[in-house]
């Protein structure tokens, strides 16, 4: 049967197993140390709900993929590189979406998909912005996935 244990821990692999992650944490992120000392980039994620069907249980994943916003000094407004202002953000946010991007096409046609951890609808992902201390931004989404119920019953 696949359980709470199976779930966190093949999540927790594979976002491990990312370069850009380094630290991946498991439960609400209002217990998660959120100060400078959190190596960042941070995927934090915890279970909201499951729900039962006659062959299959769908977990309710919620996801936050945060780093720090990094500021420069020497940030020059009449360059045309990169920079929008004297933030890292837009770098932040494109990585951020490219972890939440890279577990979700695991989950809808990877390895993660051949393990039977399936992703069920269209998640979207919310920017976060502003909402954490230390100037972290990043991205949250909700994910439903699909795993077989092999509960025994007899």
């Amino acid at each position: 049967m696949i359980s709470v244990y199976s779930i966190v821990d093949e999540i927790k692999k594979h976002l491990r197993d990312n370069p850009t992650v380094n630290t991946v944490r498991f439960g609400e992120v209002s217990e998660a140390d959120l100060s400078k000392t959190t190596m960042y980039p941070l995927a934090n994620f915890t279970i909201r709900d499951v729900t039962f069907f006659d062959y299959i249980m769908v977990f309710r994943l919620s996801f936050l993929f945060l780093d720090v916003v990094d500021y420069t000094k020497d940030y020059n407004p009449d360059d045309k590189g990169n920079r929008e202002d004297a933030t890292n953000m837009l770098d932040v946010l494109n990585t951020q979406l490219s972890v939440a991007n890279d577990l979700i096409s695991h989950l809808r046609r990877g390895d993660l998909f051949d393990d039977k951890y399936q992703i069920t609808g269209e998640p979207s992902c919310r920017l976060l912005k502003g909402q954490y201390e230390n100037d972290l931004a990043g991205w949250g989404v909700e994910i439903r996935v699909e795993v077989q119920n092999t509960f025994s019953i007899g």
